[in-house]
């Protein structure tokens, strides 16, 4: 099975040791998207921002590898606080047709990878 490492222009890159992406076969998996935008900013304590710029990122990332979000058949979400689970959840659908949403589980994480971050998403989509 081919693997093709994804890197997009569109999102700011974590100094990490992770892709933005991997393909695999006709499978795309997205790495735990994050909120930042330009250089390295985020949207401080602003839940709805930091929500719509991590999946303006994972759609960035998945139109570099072929796909888009419409063809998302798993998503992680981690939130820092479960209470602003309706809030995701109704920002969240704006993105999908109806009845065409990934499978999907929600955790609530004390911490992410930066102490300003409340959401960080995972993807995996098929091509």
């Amino acid at each position: 099975m081919d693997r093709q490492v994804i890197t997009s222009s569109k999102v700011t890159w974590m100094r990490s040791g992770v892709s933005h992406a991997v393909r695999a076969g006709d499978m795309v998996y997205v790495t735990g998207a994050t909120p930042f935008h330009g250089d390295r900013q985020i949207a401080k304590g602003d839940f709805a921002a930091q929500l719509h710029q991590v999946m303006k990122n994972i759609i960035a990332i998945l139109e570099e590898a072929g796909t888009g979000l419409d063809r998302a058949v798993k998503m992680n979400i981690a939130l820092t606080d479960m209470d602003r689970y309706a809030e995701f959840d109704a920002i969240f659908k704006t993105y999908f047709e109806p009845g065409n949403y990934p499978a999907r589980q929600t955790i609530e994480s004390r911490r992410l990878a930066h102490p300003d971050f409340l959401v960080s998403i995972d993807c995996i989509a098929c091509c």
